[in-house]
């Protein structure tokens, strides 16, 4: 099935089983603006505390904050988001369309990429063991022919980002490659110019009053507006980290791939501050600490990458992001970025006021350096989706959609279903999830046969299954069903909490980091 075919499969699934419904779906929606249903919301819960408990919980150095979704507006001024915080916008006049330039590019990019793979693939299938790909990459003419002009494309881009970005230079680069409007297939693009991506709006009780201020684009000048606060009061020693969760708003014109980019979306921030000179050290280390976090999910190594910055933003020295394979192909879940100490020193050029950090060991004033690990939480939300969702066909010859989420992170961690609805099974039924419902998030189903239960507790990810029969009530033991191997056991209702508890709790994820 073609990957884009999937993808449509799981954006129906995640509005068919209460994942995520489009916003406002009654008035025709709200573009690029979605509301998470009653699974979808369990399942971002619980994707952020595995985060949080992996920050806060697992590191003695690392402390949590909640800060307003309105600043001072300065605030943004100091950041350079004010004059900086732009997309390079073009516009199809055929199709009325308007499009990110540097998106446009690296869609190209990886067009060139895709040819390559292809050759290799065809290679690989024709030759079999004989196969070796590593000559034929640097032998073969179309290969070579595919990645001279990928290379030669990516030089000019990355010179053009460079630049400023040189505007007039990234739409010649569109009209060069003959790079054409997905809607009207025309070539008849405007010219390139910067749009501003923040919100705004106006804080006070007289419009001659009013001033203007912004829905926050990201979370993180939030802590660091407040990292010597929580320094002080926290009696916090370099290194050290704040954590926060947050909601955060930007005017995406080219909001596109379901939830992957939107307009009002929630960050999962940790700014970690430490001596100057050690940066790159922390920056390595926190990029292999947060890829073994991404791994733990168990959706297999070669779904995550790494992909390195060449075009490094203003106040970075070092910037990677964690890539993982999408149905469209890979892209950024998380950013790991060495931001130096930029925004520190400008919070304190623009506000007057002395925020440099006192260490007692060396007897000296310094303004910290901080690496930053940031991961879009619906960007994670997707990933998870997408590396869960599967068609399985049975022995039967039917074929049964089953999310294989990681058991910590479904919504529901346990289905009761009685085998009928008579004879004292649904009373028993309802006793079992009186007593576990205080450990971890059961369901009670009793509609339709058991075979239609199984696979709709399937379809939303619950991991296991019990049914109660007639048996039951004399043996008090129930048939364990297991989601991914759909293998059954009997066993003792009593031994539930303590065969169950701890494959579907956080804790079991953490342990394994």
């Amino acid at each position: 099935m073609a990957q884009e075919d999937v993808f449509k499969k799981i954006v129906s699934h995640c509005k068919e089983y209460g994942f995520v419904f489009p916003s406002s779906e009654i008035y025709d929606g709200l573009g690029a603006v979605y509301d998470y249903g009653q699974n979808g919301v369990e399942l971002k819960n619980n994707i952020k505390q595995y985060w949080w408990q992996s920050m806060v919980l697992l590191h003695e150095n690392i402390v949590g904050i909640d800060s307003a979704i309105f600043m001072h507006p300065t605030i943004w001024k100091a950041s350079g988001h004010v004059d900086a915080f732009n997309d390079p916008l073009i516009d199809n006049r055929d199709s009325k369309k308007r499009y990110r330039a540097d998106v446009l590019i690296e869609d190209q990019i990886a067009k060139y990429d895709e040819k390559i793979a292809k050759e290799v693939a065809k290679a690989a299938k024709k030759y079999g063991d004989a196969f070796n790909e590593e000559e034929f990459r640097t032998t073969n003419a179309r290969v070579l022919e595919h990645q001279q002009k990928r290379d030669a494309l990516h030089e000019r881009y990355t010179q053009a980002m460079n630049a400023g970005p040189d505007l007039q230079e990234l739409r010649q680069i569109i009209l060069d490659e003959e790079i054409v409007c997905p809607i009207s297939g025309t070539r008849n693009w405007t010219e390139v110019r910067q749009f501003n991506l923040m919100f705004s709006t106006e804080m006070g009780s007289t419009a001659d009053g009013a001033m203007k201020v912004y829905l926050r684009p990201e979370t993180a000048q939030g802590i660091f507006v407040n990292y010597l606060n929580v320094q002080k009061t926290g009696r916090m020693k370099i290194p050290f980290g704040i954590a926060q969760i947050g909601k955060a708003f930007r005017n995406e014109i080219v909001a596109r791939q379901f939830i992957f980019r939107m307009r009002e979306f929630e960050q999962m921030e940790m700014q970690f501050f430490v001596k100057p000179g050690t940066e790159l050290e922390w920056f390595k280390q926190w990029k292999e600490t947060r890829l073994r976090w991404h791994k733990a999910l168990g959706f297999g190594d070669d779904h995550y990458r790494y992909h390195d910055h060449e075009k490094l933003a203003h106040y970075a020295n070092a910037a990677t992001d964690i890539e993982f394979l999408m149905p469209f192909g890979f892209k950024e879940v998380e950013g790991i970025h060495s931001r130096t100490n930029f925004d520190l020193s400008q919070h304190e050029k623009f506000s007057g006021k002395n925020i440099k950090y006192f260490d007692p060991e060396t007897n000296e004033s310094y303004t910290p350096y901080v690496i930053e690990t940031s991961i879009g939480v619906d960007r994670m939300f997707l990933s998870i989706m997408c590396g869960s969702y599967c068609e399985e066909k049975l022995e039967n010859g039917e074929t049964r959609v089953v999310l294989k989420l990681p058991a910590a992170l479904a919504p529901v961690k346990l289905a009761v279903l009685p085998l009928v609805k008579k004879d004292g099974l649904p009373e028993k039924a309802r006793e079992i999830i009186d007593e576990l419902k205080f450990h971890f998030n059961c369901q009670y189903d009793e509609k339709d046969s058991i075979g239609k239960r199984y696979r709709r507790q399937d379809a939303i990810g619950t991991p296991y299954c019990v049914t109660v029969d007639h048996d039951t009530l004399n043996d008090n033991c129930v048939t364990l069903r297991n989601r991914d191997t759909m293998q059954q056991e009997r066993v003792p209702i009593s031994e539930l909490d303590h065969i169950i508890a701890d494959r579907v709790s956080i804790t079991s994820l953490l342990k394994t980091l």
